[in-house]
């Protein structure tokens, strides 16, 4: 688990992280999300123990991070953004002298056991200089997982990584995160979408919102989007829905695609239907359309904008 409070972090003049104050819990996956430079990497530098903070307190997998440093690294394992690999060695022979760092019984067999979880069985014996990006970042994974550590922190994991080894790393992370605590940053919110239970969106250093993905939907919505689309030039639609009862923010998407936002618990997709297959209109699609993480993104920090003007 992890549990931060109060925690900031002064460069000079400048307040990389301000105040954050955050929980996550054994069994889940925690997104941490923001821009470049909002302050992501500093605090998983602080949380792995490679800095301090300035101010405030954070306790990882039940030690602090200034005070028992030696303990929390024990019990983390950390994926940079930019790993660090000895390119003149081999996958095995690099992860072999990084569980010898680490006194591991066993240590080859533990080796084989990580090639195997990211998929590298077949590239143990390959020099890591002449693997490609994204076989580099699974190298790098590889070792954040060779000690079984109670808490695992990845920064910007999937960059280099191919769509096919996108969606076989977040399948491999959603199965850590069911007994480890996972705190993932990325600038890709949409990964995120994929793989967090919950999610911490960061700007400017300063936490601006923090819960499901679901629920960020659902409190910046207000309400349901559905999108219907009808066959040929639906011109005058617009007008048609507006007058169904209960319907709002009735949008053209294009020539045949219109949008419209109903208040929950009042669901009026079927009279929306009938109406305009009355009004002559044929329906050839309806269906719910969720807020993407992108979306919220910019809902949120627009808010931030605007509250300091």
């Amino acid at each position: 688990m992890i549990r931060v409070s109060g925690l900031t972090k002064q460069y000079g003049a400048r307040r990389a992280i301000d105040n954050l104050t955050f929980e996550a819990e054994q069994g889940e996956v925690l997104g941490f999300l923001g821009p470049n430079g909002a302050g992501k990497t500093t605090t998983m530098r602080i949380l792995t123990g490679y800095m301090p903070p300035t101010d405030g307190e954070a306790i990882v997998a039940g030690f602090d991070v200034v005070s028992e440093s030696l303990e929390v690294r024990r019990r983390v394992g950390y994926l940079p953004e930019t790993v660090p690999l000895y390119t003149d060695m081999t996958a095995f022979d690099y992860l072999k002298y990084m569980a010898d760092l680490r006194n591991l019984p066993t240590a080859e067999n533990r080796v084989d056991e990580v090639l195997e979880m990211v998929g590298l069985s077949d590239r143990g014996s390959g020099y890591i200089g002449n693997l490609s990006r994204g076989m580099r970042q699974r190298v790098g994974l590889a070792q954040a997982l060779l000690h079984k550590p109670e808490v695992l922190i990845l920064d910007e994991p999937t960059v280099g990584l191919d769509p096919n080894q996108v969606v076989d790393f977040r399948k491999l992370v959603r199965d850590i995160g069911k007994e480890r605590t996972v705190l993932l940053s990325t600038h890709i919110l949409s990964e995120a979408q994929h793989i967090c239970d919950r999610v911490l969106i960061i700007n400017k250093g300063k936490i601006i919102a923090e819960d499901t993905p679901e629920n960020l939907q659902a409190r910046l919505v207000g309400g349901e989007k559905v999108s219907l689309r009808v066959r040929g030039d639906a011109d005058g639609l617009e007008k048609v829905i507006s007058k169904v009862k209960g319907t709002k923010e009735v949008t053209m998407k294009d020539s045949n695609t219109a949008e419209f936002e109903f208040a929950p618990g009042n669901d009026i997709r079927p009279e929306v239907a009938k109406t305009i297959i009355k009004e002559g209109y044929d329906l050839l699609e309806m269906r719910a359309v969720g807020m993407s993480l992108e979306e919220i993104f910019l809902e949120l920090t627009n808010t931030e904008v605007k509250k300091k003007k």
